[in-house]
């Protein structure tokens, strides 16, 4: 019975992770698409404001280029780590806490090539933020904040992301932190956690008053673990 329980379980989570998965590369391709978008006008930009300098417009130029400001603001990635996976799922997160009115301060860097395969990245990297915007979402918009911290140390890819909390100071229970947020959240952490130790990392929370931090060590190359 506890083999089929446990077989049940990883059913559950697997499941619960391809979902989650194709949502994490949705909002990617919702946001170079408007990024495709945006290219594809930019011709027609060119020549719209060719014509206004033509007729010797320049208040009409002034005004369709302030357009053109806000309207690139919305493709523009935001965080820039040097990693193509990382920089995809971060910026399409950044825009989706910006529709929730949750700041986020970011400081990323990954100046080395990572052995960590493209998927696993999205797995840890989209679960760490959904995780930091729901807990968010409970606070009113002038106490949300999130921060993201992204680094190598030695051979290591280190990550780091805090956001405050509305239930104050958690407790463990059996060595980690109960969700707070249903069956689906819990999936996501123990996927989380699975995936970490197949990488041969380490990840540890901490809850302080007011605050919740997740750290994330991955080897920067390295034999993978097998799941059982």
């Amino acid at each position: 019975m506890p083999r089929l329980f446990s077989r049940l379980l990883e059913r559950r989570i697997a499941a619960y992770q391809r979902d989650l998965i194709e949502t994490h590369f949705a909002e990617v391709e919702t946001m170079y698409r408007k990024m495709r978008g945006w290219r594809h006008d930019y011709r027609g930009h060119i020549q719209a404001m060719k014509v206004l300098a033509a007729a010797g417009n320049l208040d009409a130029i002034r005004a369709y280029l302030d357009q053109l400001d806000d309207d690139l603001n919305t493709v523009d990635l935001a965080v820039k780590t040097g990693n193509p996976m990382a920089d995809a799922i971060l910026n399409s997160k950044l825009s989706l806490a910006k529709a929730r009115e949750i700041p986020v301060r970011a400081d990323v860097d990954i100046p080395v090539s990572l052995d960590i395969p493209p998927v696993d990245l999205c797995v840890i990297l989209g679960n760490l933020f959904d995780n930091a915007i729901e807990a968010s979402l409970a606070l009113p918009p002038e106490k949300r904040l999130i921060r993201v911290y992204m680094d190598m140390k030695g051979e290591q890819l280190y990550i780091s992301f805090t956001n405050f909390t509305a239930t104050g100071k958690q407790k463990k229970i059996g060595g980690g932190f109960a969700s707070t947020k249903g069956a689906g959240h819990g999936f996501g952490l123990m996927r989380l956690d699975q995936t970490v130790a197949r990488l041969g990392g380490y990840l540890t929370r901490n809850s302080e008053a007011g605050a919740f931090t997740t750290e994330v060590l991955i080897p920067r190359q390295g034999e993978k673990k097998t799941e059982a």
